[in-house]
């Protein structure tokens, strides 16, 4: 299996780092730095897989590809 698609921007609002991972809804982390974002966005997806296995929620694949994957070469 191949591991799900993340994104890591800068927030002006947030005064830092969001990263997300949009397969998986609602899962996110801030951090001061990318590195950070990622460590805690790292942790966020693995407290949303394990709410998913003990609830019966689907867990979905990994499937987001962001557009400059998808244009046809």
């Amino acid at each position: 299996m191949t591991d799900y698609h993340i994104n890591i921007f800068y927030s002006d609002e947030d005064g830092g780092y969001i990263a997300d991972i949009p397969d998986l809804e609602a899962c996110s982390a801030f951090g001061l730095t990318p590195t950070e974002a990622l460590a805690e966005l790292e942790q966020a997806k693995e407290a949303w897989l394990a709410v998913a296995r003990e609830t019966g929620k689907p867990i979905p694949a990994p499937r987001y590809r962001p557009l400059i994957y998808q244009v046809a070469g």
